[in-house]
C-alpha cells in the first residue's frame, strides 16, 4: 500500500522512453514550478466530496507500439484507493512539434476532455463527488479557453476540380 503524501485531488505520474532533455522538458511540465502541479496543487479533493480522492494522469512519453495499443483511454474506478487513472500520451505529433503555448493549450485541453470522462465515471459508479465544480475550477487554474477548430479550406482550383471529374469520367 503507498501512502498518500497530500490531499491533491489532480496528480501526475510519467513514463518516459526518451533522451534526458526532453525527459526535463516534460518535467518542467508536471511538475516545475509553474507546471501542471503547481497550478492545480490548492484543488483538495476534500471539496468535492469523499467519492473521489485522486485524480490520476498517468502520462506516457513516447511509449512503444504495445503498449500504445493497450492503454484505455480511462481506467476503471479504484474503490479502495478511491482513485482513477487515466492515461494521456505524448509524442512528436501532439506535444514535441508544438510551439510554446500550443503545448501549455493541448495539455489544458487534455485534462479538461479527460475530466469529462471521470464525469462519467462518477456518475455510473454513484460517487459523492462534485465533478462540474472541479472541472469548472481547473478550467480557471488553467486559464482554459476552448480553441475553436477552424476547417481547412478548399484549395481545390476549377481546373483541378474539372480533371477530377474527368478522372472519374463525369
Amino acid at each position: 500500500m503507498t501512502e498518500k503524501i497530500d490531499d491533491n485531488i489532480i496528480g501526475f505520474y510519467a513514463s518516459f522512453n526518451m533522451d534526458e532533455t526532453d525527459q526535463e522538458l516534460v518535467k518542467s511540465y508536471l511538475w516545475g514550478e509553474i507546471g501542471l502541479k503547481s497550478k492545480l496543487s490548492h484543488l483538495k479533493w476534500r471539496n468535492y466530496g469523499e467519492g473521489l480522492q485522486i485524480i490520476l494522469f498517468q502520462v506516457y512519453v513516447n511509449p512503444i507500439p504495445y503498449e500504445r495499443n493497450n492503454l484505455k483511454e480511462i481506467e476503471n474506478y479504484r474503490p479502495k484507493e478511491k482513485s482513477i487513472g487515466i492515461p494521456v500520451i505524448l509524442d512528436n505529433d501532439n506535444f514535441f512539434r508544438l510551439y510554446e503555448n500550443d503545448r501549455q493549450q493541448f495539455f489544458a485541453e487534455t485534462i479538461i476532455d479527460k475530466l469529462g470522462l471521470v464525469e462519467l465515471k462518477v456518475k455510473r459508479n454513484k460517487l459523492e463527488f462534485e465533478i462540474s465544480q472541479l472541472i469548472a475550477d481547473v478550467k480557471e487554474s488553467l486559464n482554459y479557453q476552448k480553441t475553436e477548430k477552424k476547417p481547412v479550406a478548399n484549395t481545390v482550383c476549377k481546373q483541378g476540380k474539372s480533371w477530377f471529374k474527368k478522372l472519374l469520367g463525369n
